[in-house]
């Protein structure tokens, strides 16, 4: 893609992941291209629209991210920080306690496995805390998931490396409306998951981190 689309892409999956609301060009030129014409912005938009990275969700609204859209952006801007020098993970060597730390900072829930078996979740009120879930289907299917979430652990337990993975939408065997982001290390595994409009670039380092901890 061009530059300029690709901060475009950027600062609309940003913006979004900041805001749950869909992002108009005018907030766009305010804020991020004040050289550019609305005009030139939305022409842009379209093209990104025609390449399938966003979406309006209705008439007249602005646009969203596509699943496709944030998996070019993770491809394309996630980069490493380094998260120890502003979390204080001091005296959590309790894998429960690093869990509840990382859904408090995340605003995700998460969960722990130790083996196949044994899953401990934390942090599902943030997740139906989330505008997303304001959509009773959406909350039904999330409730399902977190009732059967042993299951998709045993399942995917041993695919999961100590690589960590973010798999969004229809790659994400918790739920096509969601994103997760995961790793192991040895026998324990730990996972973000939450609605697909997440802070990616943050979350993925907290995994990194925490998964050396546990």
């Amino acid at each position: 893609m061009k530059y300029r689309q690709n901060k475009l892409l950027k600062s609309i999956v940003e913006e979004y992941v900041k805001t749950a609301e869909p992002v108009g060009s005018n907030l766009l030129v305010d804020k991020y291209f004040n050289n550019i014409s609305s005009a030139t912005i939305r022409n842009e938009m379209a093209e990104l629209e025609k390449q399938g990275l966003i979406a309006q969700p209705h008439i007249s609204a602005g646009r969203i991210p596509t699943e496709a859209g944030y998996k070019f952006y993770l491809d394309s801007f996630s980069k490493n920080t380094d998260l120890k020098k502003i979390i204080d993970f001091d005296n959590l060597d309790n894998p429960k306690d690093i869990a509840k730390k990382v859904a408090e900072i995340s605003n995700q829930a998460v969960f722990v496995s130790f083996g196949k078996n044994d899953v401990y979740y934390t942090g599902i009120a943030n997740v139906f805390s989330q505008p997303e879930f304001h959509e009773y289907n959406l909350v039904c299917n999330f409730s399902a998931v977190v009732d059967h979430l042993d299951e998709i652990v045993f399942k995917i337990y041993d695919e999961v490396t100590s690589e960590v993975e973010t798999r969004i939408g229809s790659e994400n065997p918790l739920s096509p409306n969601c994103g997760l982001i995961i790793a192991r290390n040895n026998d324990k595994m730990i996972g973000i998951f939450g609605p697909m409009r997440m802070n990616y670039r943050k979350n993925i380092n907290l995994i990194k981190y925490a998964k050396e901890l546990i």
